[in-house]
């Protein structure tokens, strides 16, 4: 009687494998789980932008990202506060805390102080913008007298035409800033709640556990952030230099000869606001600069086309240094893509087309796809 056989012996050779779970089954980190949230969080982050332009919102947007990089800035420098006062834990440092609220008290501190010396300039700008367009049309349309005698006669027949479409133009925008003063305040409002709530950002208690998509977009946001550091940071000092040297133009050096523009503080502030615009920002500046010259006379309009071509030559030179070399973008494509931004937003997109541009690339450049 033979003994009963062993039961078979498990035959690892021949028994098929276990099936592996492909990548993101059941999982929201896998592959294909991972693709879907980066896609969905570039589709936030197009919407948010798409709906700023749309809405008007973009003060405030230019706002949040600037009190955030200064909050931040500032909270570095106050490395003694953090000495003296540790940080405890689960909350906020006191230098962090102290960065944010310099940031939100010094704008109410500067428009108190505004107010009180130049009420009227700041709550009617508008309207002052407005007499400087009409006061442009009537300057546009007296252009052959406003000229030397000799050289108004080589004007050609058909530049009266011109004349009258120039100054049409510039009233019809002149009537449309009619209206603007109630959306010029609600810019100021839109900015300081921007400012505000990019300071209390800068200072936010981070959480360690963070979903799948809000890292994404945390990456959306940096490199956003990226591009407005390179591209609006530098283009603001950029415009302050060139405001503070047209300031001195227009208050000291042409009273010592003599001469005295009009409506000095209101181009001293559009000198400011145009510079934060590349290119064409200051060839529009240049123009009526040189516009309002004219009206007063020819030496005037000379000496101001001079000094701000001077000037300008300085600028386009930092300008090439500090925003072309570090964001990668040529002239033309700066021009090109503000043309369409601004045929399709309006103003708000001329603004906002540099800084979108350069985030797009940043978006580009980092999946290696330019």
């Amino acid at each position: 009687m033979q003994p009963a056989s062993p039961p078979p012996a498990h035959d690892t050779a021949h028994t098929p494998p276990e099936p592996t779970p492909s990548p993101g089954a059941g999982s929201p980190r896998g592959f294909h789980g991972t693709q879907g949230v980066k896609i969905a969080s570039y589709l936030l982050m197009a919407a948010t932008l798409l709906m700023v332009l749309h809405y008007s919102l973009l003060p405030g947007l230019l706002s949040v990202c600037l009190g955030f990089l200064v909050t931040r800035w500032l909270a570095v420098k106050f490395t003694w506060v953090r000495r003296r006062f540790p940080r405890k834990p689960g909350k906020v440092g006191f230098g962090p805390a102290l960065a944010a609220t310099l940031v939100v008290l010094a704008p109410m501190l500067l428009v108190a102080l505004a107010l009180s010396h130049s009420r009227t300039y700041i709550v009617d700008a508008p309207q002052q913008y407005r007499e400087l367009l009409d006061y442009l049309a009537d300057t546009v349309l007296e252009l052959r007298d406003k000229l030397p005698s000799d050289l108004g006669a080589t004007l050609p027949d058909g530049a009266e035409e011109l004349q009258k479409m120039i100054a049409g133009y510039l009233a019809a925008k002149a009537g449309a800033l009619a209206m603007a003063g109630r959306a010029w305040l609600t810019g100021l409002l839109y900015a300081y709640v921007g400012l505000l709530i990019g300071a209390l950002a800068a200072v936010r208690h981070i959480s360690p556990r963070r979903g799948p998509l809000a890292v994404q977009l945390i990456k959306r946001i940096t490199l956003f952030g990226e591009a407005f550091r390179q591209i609006v940071a530098a283009q603001f000092w950029i415009a302050s230099f060139n405001t503070v040297l047209t300031a001195l133009f227009l208050l000291a050096i042409l009273p010592v000869w003599g001469l005295k523009l009009p409506y000095t503080p209101a181009l001293i502030t559009l000198t400011f606001f145009a510079g934060l615009i590349p290119i064409v920002g200051n060839l529009l500046c240049n123009a009526v600069i040189t516009l309002v010259g004219l009206s007063v006379s020819p030496v005037a309009a000379a000496a101001c086309l001079a000094f701000l071509i001077l000037i300008h030559k300085a600028e386009y030179v930092i300008n090439a240094k500090v925003v072309g070399t570090r964001t990668h973008m040529g002239v033309w494509e700066l021009l090109a893509v503000m043309f369409v931004a601004e045929a399709i937003f309006g103003p708000s997109g001329l603004v906002a087309a540099p800084l979108f541009y350069a985030y797009l690339k940043k978006e580009l450049e980092a999946e290696r796809l330019v």
